[in-house]
């Protein structure tokens, strides 16, 4: 007699996934991954076009949290379907968001009106009176920042140019939070959120009062705060419905979009760096000093493992407003097709581009010019020996450059960079623009293939302290490592000229 085996239905296991979720200004991201590999099964982009975004003033930029909600709900359903994933797969969620927006919501949970958004400038001077009224000591030594066009500041805005809209305030939230609301119906926040909106009091560690009271601000505006990594509240009957999860899945951790690319690329321990290139760049280093001599320049916030385990980690944040829009504008104006034909047009100039500086802060004031705004200079430029290869390379080494001097003023704030990681879907794919910042800090540059929406869905397992599952994660993420070369001379003529040439914009 043939026997035939049977599988014990009882013995088939089920992958169980978490899912993140990456607000952004221009789309919302919605990451898929394997609960016990951390591998990424999918992301998706809603809408496929740029999110609208509403500036009925200059300077202004709002833009409606319900879009992000729909977002986040077609999101969801659209990558259960297309990795045919039932809701009861789902065990966790992650949440990263754009910093420093602004959100509030009156006693049923409504939007009372538009969010402001982070790179909405209307508060500018509102913070900066705040700075010397509040006191400089204090907002070093305790908020470790400037209060600046934060959200606390844009929330005095709505209290002095709408104070209509402000009486019916019942919480205010960062872009994060309201997210969260929305998917369990419970309003609440992190101490890291609160230090991006500048409410943190990092010497007391507690909730700084002293700038509630200045901007008249009622503490009970303020959301409660729960941990990071913890579960922060479950989708209620409500969020289920519209998002298509199951009622009861725990939201596992919460964090704004740049530290939680730091965490994503597992940036954790002082002297981590982790950097972008995007239309913007940001450096953001980790320490656990609170020095903060550049604070006029850096901004300071706690990062996400803030507080666990005794740590005192702060993430410093240097933001380069001219960074990959530079190259994209090139690009758009040169008789080229795409950012690979631009990177080997650079290929064939040497380094310094025969002498071409392209100075690449176009895109508003720059906080680490201390807000001037000083455009873009092309200079040196030679009509009868130059041609757009060396305006390629100029811009690739100009925004290299950028970063360098970044690095150099987060050095005189204390960090001492061990070494660099990024994601692989930006600048740093150029091998021009890698070798030009490794060469000339003299550290290695890692390069992963992961993105926010994959790193907060990953963070879901630190709810209880998985820090090395969480490193085991990103085993299969590494892509490649730019190592400094050993001929450091032409770079750092090339950097010394274009710094001369920034030096001369800036003293006038």
């Amino acid at each position: 007699m043939v026997q035939i085996a049977v599988a014990d239905p009882k013995r088939i296991t089920t992958v169980m996934y978490f899912i993140g979720l990456d607000i952004g200004s221009s789309s919302v991201k919605v990451a898929l991954v394997e609960q016990d590999t951390g591998k990424s099964v999918g992301v998706v982009l809603e809408p496929k076009e740029e999110m609208l975004m509403y500036a009925p003033e200059k300077g202004w930029a709002e833009q409606k949290p319900k879009d992000w909600w729909d977002c986040v709900c077609q999101g969801i359903k659209k990558i259960k379907k297309d990795h045919n994933v039932s809701k009861n797969e789902i065990v966790g969620i992650g949440i990263s968001y754009q910093m420093h927006g602004l959100v509030i919501v009156d006693a049923k949970g409504a939007p009372l009106r538009k969010s402001i958004i982070w790179c909405d400038s209307r508060a500018v001077e509102i913070g900066n009176k705040a700075f010397w009224q509040i006191g400089e000591d204090y907002c070093q030594n305790h908020l470790l920042n400037s209060p600046a066009n934060f959200t606390l500041s844009k929330l005095k805005w709505v209290q002095e140019n709408e104070p209509e809209t402000f009486a019916k305030i019942h919480k205010f939230m960062l872009p994060g939070d309201y997210i969260a609301f929305c998917l369990s119906g419970v309003i609440n926040t992190t101490i890291s959120g609160l230090s991006e909106a500048i409410l943190w009091d990092f010497k007391d560690k507690k909730i700084a009062s002293p700038v509630l009271d200045y901007f008249q601000i009622d503490g009970t505006l303020v959301p409660e705060v729960v941990e990071t990594f913890a579960q922060q509240a479950t989708v209620s009957k409500e969020g289920a419905s519209e998002s298509g999860l199951q009622e009861g899945t725990p939201i596992l951790y919460r964090a704004g979009d740049q530290p939680n690319n730091a965490l994503s690329l597992n940036v954790l321990h002082p002297g981590e760096v982790a950097a972008t290139g995007g239309t913007s760049g940001v450096v953001y280093a980790v320490t656990n000093s609170l020095m903060v001599e550049e604070y006029e320049r850096v901004n300071n916030f706690a990062h996400v493992n803030y507080g666990g385990n005794g740590e005192q980690s702060i993430g410093k944040l240097l933001c380069i407003n001219g960074a990959g829009i530079q190259y994209r504008w090139l690009m758009n104006n040169l008789s080229v097709a795409s950012y690979e034909e631009m990177n080997q047009l650079a290929a064939n100039a040497e380094v310094g581009s025969d002498g071409v500086c392209l100075i690449p802060f176009g895109n508003g004031a720059e906080r680490m010019l201390l807000n001037q705004d000083v455009g873009t200079r092309l200079v040196n430029l030679n009509l009868n020996r130059h041609s757009k290869a060396h305006l390629c390379r100029a811009a690739l080494e100009g925004i290299a450059f950028s970063f360098v001097y970044g690095i150099e003023i987060m050095k005189r704030d204390g960090i001492e960079t061990k070494f660099i990681r990024a994601g692989n879907d930006n600048l740093f794919r150029s091998e021009i623009f890698a070798n030009t910042i490794a060469t000339l800090i003299g550290k290695e540059i890692e390069i992963y293939n992961t993105t926010g929406a994959i790193g907060a869905a990953r963070a879901c397992i630190l709810k209880d302290g998985g820090f090395s599952k969480f490193e085991s994660y990103m085993k299969n993420d590494h892509v490649m490592t730019f190592m400094p070369f050993k001929d450091k001379e032409p770079y750092k003529t090339a950097y010394h000229n274009w710094k001369k040439e920034l030096e001369l914009i800036i003293s006038k």
